[in-house]
């Protein structure tokens, strides 16, 4: 009962907020879901490495994709905060993303699978807290 209160109230609050602010906390959960989709993608792209003769073509291009969702990630938290008012924890959240995909992509070029696939699995599982953090959690007004 108490968590049912307090979606409620949450979604008032969210529903009170200006339009500016709404718009900017919706680009902010797209970007991260975007995040969150193209780090599972390149997992299974990763399989396919093994599997298929094109697997590689299809990781190197995924990389650059979950390299820009992750940029995406860092430009929706900074308009969620600045202009929409939001907090500006994301831009702390998004911006270890960006550096753990950085040496994401470095370990991946230098082929050092012992840090990059456990790295991999890592950005995905906190991905999907951030993600779930944002849809379902207690939401973040400081």
């Amino acid at each position: 009962m108490v968590s049912q209160t307090a979606h409620r109230v949450s979604r008032v609050d969210e529903i009170s907020r200006p339009v500016g602010a709404r718009r900017g906390t919706t680009f902010l959960r797209v970007a991260v879901a975007a995040q969150t989709a193209t780090i599972f993608v390149q997992a299974v792209s990763a399989g396919m490495l093994l599997t298929a003769h094109y697997g590689e073509v299809i990781h190197s291009v995924g990389a650059r994709v979950m390299y820009a969702a992750s940029m995406l990630y860092v430009l929706a938290a900074v308009l969620a905060w600045k202009p929409g008012g939001g907090s500006p924890r994301p831009i702390l959240y998004s911006s270890g993303f960006l550096v753990l995909a950085s040496a994401q992509v470095v370990l991946g070029v230098a082929h050092v699978p012992s840090v990059h696939v456990p790295l991999g699995v890592t950005m995905f599982g906190l991905s999907l807290l951030v993600l779930g953090h944002d849809l379902w959690g207690r939401s973040d007004r400081s």
